[in-house]
């Protein structure tokens, strides 16, 4: 991943959308304080460590915007103001939200897709870093989303190659949007496989089932 990150860092939306649903059910399932969420707005987490987040919205027409923050990476304030990650934006954003979000000061970085690839504002050059390898590196790197996936479960280290097989095999089905209920019940029955506690199956199948990803 480039520093600061580009917008070629990122890979395919529909990729990310199954990645992070993936994340979001296991987590969800198998931690009773997740900071998962899934709701109209998208996919969020809402902590990835030291305050950290991220959010991922699908939208209509096979537009995407990622977006979030890593307040230990995102070094992104310019003579002491904050830069403007919305400015130019397209009309589609949204806005909304983006702004409730940048009067936060919420923002380490902003991308959206459209036209078959991903955009963000032209950074300053004085810009260092924008977070997102710290808060994300999932969104360019197959095994990162299984790292983090698998840490999840808080298993013992013995059984983390058996369940990294299965997380690949379920993002595989998620992204083709044909995986059913045998399927989500797998993925995360697996965290009972040494004696844990039981799962939450019925949240993962409403997360997938809310997220599109059902056959």
């Amino acid at each position: 991943m480039h520093t600061p990150s580009r917008p070629e860092d990122l890979d395919h939306p529909e990729l990310l959308w199954a990645r992070a649903v993936t994340m979001a059910m296991v987590d969800a399932a198998c931690n009773p304080g997740t900071e998962f969420a899934l709701d109209d707005d998208g996919v969020w987490c809402h902590s990835t460590g030291a305050c950290g987040w991220w959010r991922l919205t699908v939208l209509d027409g096979g537009r995407a915007v990622f977006c979030g923050q890593d307040p230990d990476g995102s070094r992104t304030h310019v003579d002491g103001e904050q830069i403007d990650f919305l400015a130019g934006g397209p009309d589609w954003l949204p806005w909304g939200l983006l702004r409730d979000d940048a009067a936060g000061n919420l923002f380490g970085f902003v991308y959206w897709w459209e036209d078959g690839a991903w955009h963000r504002i032209p950074y300053p050059q004085e810009l260092e870093e924008d977070g997102l390898e710290g808060a994300a590196a999932w969104v360019g790197s197959h095994e990162e989303f299984l790292g983090l996936t698998v840490s999840s479960y808080d298993v013992p280290y013995r059984l983390e190659r058996s369940l990294t097989a299965g997380v690949a095999r379920f993002a595989e089905l998620a992204r083709e949007r044909k995986a059913d209920a045998d399927a989500v019940t797998a993925l995360v029955a697996a965290a009972h496989a040494d004696g844990g506690p039981a799962p939450r199956i019925d949240v993962a199948l409403d997360i997938a089932a809310r997220a599109g990803i059902l056959a």
